[in-house]
């Protein structure tokens, strides 16, 4: 899977409450989700993402509650994929549920700037700065995630698998 877009820079420790605040949880409809995504730490930044656009943050991104609202509401947002220094645990595993892809690059969350046209390949974990020319490297998805993201989510992979065993 190759993704293309503008890289969006966040710091450490972003928490599930600053991508989507917890007074928008009483929806569910991943469009709403979307519209409120990271709007205290950046105003309008659902209507500024084009789709195909990478996050870009530093260590322990996603951390706080485990709710599945905050890998939505980046993937219904436009974002293809998050690359950040490292991520909490529960938002990993929440986000390759639901099919957004998401690596850990320390280089490209020390290097990449605002603005920059990234290209990830999640087959060879190799991130590409276009507009610096610099490379970076991450761990490839296994082919299970792999399965995963491309079925667009761990349900939709499920129903995939069990229409195969019929």
């Amino acid at each position: 899977m190759i993704f293309r877009g503008r890289a969006w820079i966040f710091g450490d420790n972003i928490d599930t409450d600053v991508i989507i605040p917890a007074r928008y949880l009483n929806t569910t409809d991943p469009q709403e989700l979307a519209f409120h995504c990271m709007e205290d730490i950046s105003p309008g930044f659902s209507k500024k993402v084009k789709r195909g656009d990478i996050i870009v943050a530093g260590k322990n991104f996603g951390c706080g509650s485990s709710r599945e609202h905050a890998p939505l509401a980046i993937k219904e947002c436009g974002i293809s994929c998050v690359i950040a220094r490292s991520f909490a645990r529960i938002f990993y595993r929440n986000s390759i549920n639901i099919g957004l892809p998401i690596m850990e690059c320390e280089e490209a969350a020390d290097f990449v700037k605002a603005g920059d046209e990234l290209e990830i390949d999640t087959d060879k974990g190799v991130i590409k700065n276009l507009t610096s020319g610099s490379s970076y490297n991450a761990m490839p998805f296994p082919d299970f995630i792999k399965g995963i993201i491309q079925a667009g989510g761990l349900l939709n992979y499920a129903r995939k698998a069990e229409n195969r065993d019929v």
